[in-house]
């Protein structure tokens, strides 16, 4: 919470009653509980061991703070200081310096540090879908969140550019492709690449299903197994190890239709809002690790199987093998490989990987194997595990194109939030201001219902229900951050202005003024608490309740019709800090906000 000056006061008292008690210890005030008497509220428990019994400190606290000029009544219920302050000096320290406020949401100097994520790794036989949006809202909005509270943060992607998979959507391409170009077509490129992979499994499926029928006994087996019995799964096969061995014609069509992926996917990272400091490609890392396991072989960290399998030991976690028989990687010996590499490039203190939850115990034996490899840097590697989220329709597979397409879904948020904004505009706005909004509007409103739940959530996302102007959605806050910039634009129209170092904020005294106030001194802990936990749940809580509170405020308290000029500059100030924390909060989720609504 932010920093009242009867506190620090108290503080310093504190240290001169109990020997125990450090002058610098930072006492954190609370919001009062809804039914107390009070505006904040002291927790003697927290510091218990510094200063003995708990009640006994409380009953200091009260009789100190009965005694200072900011407040107005101090009561203690067991260890706990209900404390009401005097409105002038609830606003000094809060709504009359947002500035200050948002400065304190950083960390202090030392607890800054060097932190990778990464992010997204989509694969380039197919656009990126639903589950990638997720991804890439979690991945984005911790890197801002981190950066947010004073983090060095390096924004990372690893994108899965070969193997079985993209030979599916080549060889498919080779077939049935007719010679197709996404300028030819009209289509974006990752778009026509995902066809052609969709195409590529209804053909494998009407072969193993020719292949079933004429040989009864393949009947019962399953699909999969069934890969290299087809004509189809042979020579995919086959082009991967053309691939692997360099082969010319293999390597000219891959790199032609990744390039038409990749600018498919930089559009749609453009429209989310998405930078990489760096991209490793999957096709250049997919060796690394070998020689590092070789290494640990020789030192007795792996060990040889009687197969000639190198696997690694992980206790509870069981074995896992990292290298195969034939001494080929599997994929955890590339991310051994990459995980060294990043660490080489840039130095992280940190490394997060925002990765979906079907990859917990490969992320544990990851991070095992690099503590059991001697790094001692290990210790700081961090899975962001999330959960599936589903539509009301259902659930979504890839092979068979039923997946919700991001590019598709962005234009049906865009369109929604437009037809929105068209039935509230007035007159003169233009389709392209109403565009415009729909934009900022739809895709704010899909990020913030995907943050809204903690990440190890599994989820359902309503398109419809995220986009609503009211409830605890996005547009709910973006259109608090509208009003308050409308009221700002009245006032300026009509000479109304307000200079916070002259307000007199002594007027300030109604429940929804103090509650305001309250509120918004919540914010620097609210995000250097979403910062340690990587968690932005806690802080989109937060700007619904602080849009809730202005609100009423709003509804209670008359602003440009405020019964006198002075009322009017106080509560013209108050609107604006409580804006620019909306703001600035909305900002850090990477959601922007629209001129009007």
């Amino acid at each position: 919470m932010a920093k009242f000056q009867c506190i620090g006061d108290l503080a310093k008292f504190l240290a001169g009653e109990y020997e125990k008690f450090p002058a610098d210890t930072v006492i954190q005030a609370e919001r009062c509980p809804s039914g107390m008497t009070g505006d904040i509220t002291v927790n003697c428990f927290r510091f218990a061991k510094l200063c003995g019994n708990p009640a006994a400190c409380a009953a200091k606290v009260v009789e100190f703070l009965g005694h200072h000029a900011d407040v107005v009544h101090a009561e203690a219920v067991k260890a706990f200081v209900n404390i009401t302050l005097q409105p002038g000096a609830l606003m000094r320290d809060t709504l009359a310096v947002p500035d200050q406020i948002l400065a304190q949401g950083l960390l202090p100097e030392g607890e800054r540090r060097k932190i990778l994520i990464e992010y997204s790794a989509p694969n380039t036989n197919k656009p990126q879908h639903l589950g990638h949006v997720r991804n890439n809202t979690l991945g984005m909005s911790l890197a801002s969140l981190l950066k947010r509270v004073g983090h060095q943060v390096t924004e990372i992607n690893l994108v899965n550019d070969r193997g079985i998979h993209i030979c599916k959507s080549m060889i498919a391409y080779q077939r049935f492709g007719n010679g197709v170009t996404p300028e030819s077509s009209g289509i974006k490129g990752d778009h026509l690449v995902g066809d052609f992979y969709v195409r590529y499994n209804k053909e494998l499926s009407s072969e193993i299903a020719t292949l079933k029928t004429a040989r009864p006994e393949l009947s019962g087996k399953d699909d999969d197994a069934l890969f290299l019995e087809t004509e189809l799964g042979a020579a995919t096969q086959k082009m991967l190890r053309d691939w692997e061995a360099g082969d010319p014609e293999v390597r000219a069509l891959w790199q032609k239709m990744n390039s038409w992926v990749f600018a498919g996917f930089a559009e749609t990272y453009n429209r989310m809002g998405i930078h990489f400091d760096h991209t490793y490609l999957e096709s250049q890392t997919y060796l690394l690790g070998k020689d590092t396991i070789a290494e640990g072989l020789a030192r007795g960290v792996f060990k040889k199987r009687d197969d000639g399998a190198v696997i690694a030991s992980l206790g509870k976690l069981g074995d896992k093998v990292v290298l195969r028989s034939d001494g080929t990687s599997v994929y955890i010996t590339q991310d051994i490989g990459t995980t060294l590499l990043k660490y080489r490039d840039y130095q992280p203190e940190s490394m997060i990987w925002v990765v979906g939850d079907e990859q917990n115990l490969h992320f544990q034996m990851l991070f095992e194997i690099m503590r059991l490899l001697g790094y001692g840097w290990a210790e700081n590697l961090h899975h962001l595990s999330y959960g599936m989220v589903n539509l009301p329709t259902g659930k979504m597979k890839s092979r068979e194109g039923t997946v919700v397409d991001a590019d598709d879904l962005f234009e049906e948020m865009v369109k929604m939030a437009t037809a929105s904004c068209r039935e509230h505009a007035g007159e003169g706005v233009t389709e392209e201001e109403l565009r415009t909004r729909g934009e900022i509007i739809g895709m704010g409103a899909l990020k913030f219902m995907l943050l809204k739940f903690n990440a190890k959530t599994t989820m359902m996302f309503d398109p419809a229900a995220s986009i609503r102007f009211e409830g605890d959605t996005g547009p709910y806050v973006q259109y608090a951050c509208t009003r308050i910039r409308s009221i700002l634009r009245k006032a300026s129209a009509r000479g109304i202005a307000f200079d916070a170092g002259s307000v007199n904020w002594n007027l300030l005294t109604t429940p929804e003024e103090k509650l305001l106030a309250v509120t918004a001194a919540g914010y620097p802990a609210v995000l250097q608490t979403a910062a340690e936990r990587r968690d932005a749940s806690g802080l989109v809580d937060y700007l619904l309740d602080l849009a809730k509170t202005f609100n009423a405020f709003y509804r209670e308290c008359p602003v440009l019709a405020a019964p006198a000029p002075e009322l009017a500059a106080a509560r013209l100030a108050v609107s604006a800090a409580a804006g620019k924390i909306l703001e600035d909060g909305l900002r850090t989720l990477t959601i922007g906000v629209p001129d009007a609504m």
